[in-house]
């Protein structure tokens, strides 16, 4: 009867060690999983806030009148509404141009300005962009 009562509480000691074994060997691997995924997630939202950004940008150069420093504040102001800091933007807009010639509006930021990962090693050396291309209103 001892040995038996043995047997079954060695046979939980084992049990327990093999299961922290496994986790010691699962753990980092979902760690890593899951900061991966949240990296890549963070990467596309950030790049379809830019391109509605410079979709809101060229809506707004390609009225009369309207020069770009204008256009940039406004996406810099709609940009850090969404806690996106740091991205460049570039309008290529003549405010005295004919209706039907094109403005540009380029915006972009380092991958790792927007990161929530301390050291992202996905995208560190990455570059995001959008740019969008409009015709100007006719006068």
């Amino acid at each position: 009867m001892n040995k038996r009562r043995f047997r079954r509480h060695s046979n939980q000691a084992s049990r327990q060690g093999a299961a922290a074994v496994e986790f010691a060997v699962v753990a980092p691997l979902m760690i890593l999983l899951t900061m991966g995924m949240m990296e890549i997630g963070r990467v596309v939202m950030v790049q379809q806030l830019l391109v509605n950004a410079s979709r809101e940008g060229a809506r707004l150069a390609v009225l009369p009148g309207i020069e770009e420093v204008e256009v940039q504040n406004q996406v810099i102001d709609d940009l850090e509404s969404m806690a996106i800091m740091g991205a460049t933007v570039l309008v290529t807009n003549d405010p005295n141009a004919a209706g039907g010639s094109s403005v540009t509006v380029d915006i972009s930021i380092p991958a790792q300005d927007i990161s929530w990962v301390p050291n992202p090693a996905f995208t560190l050396d990455k570059v995001l962009h959008a740019s969008t291309t409009m015709r100007h209103e006719g006068q």
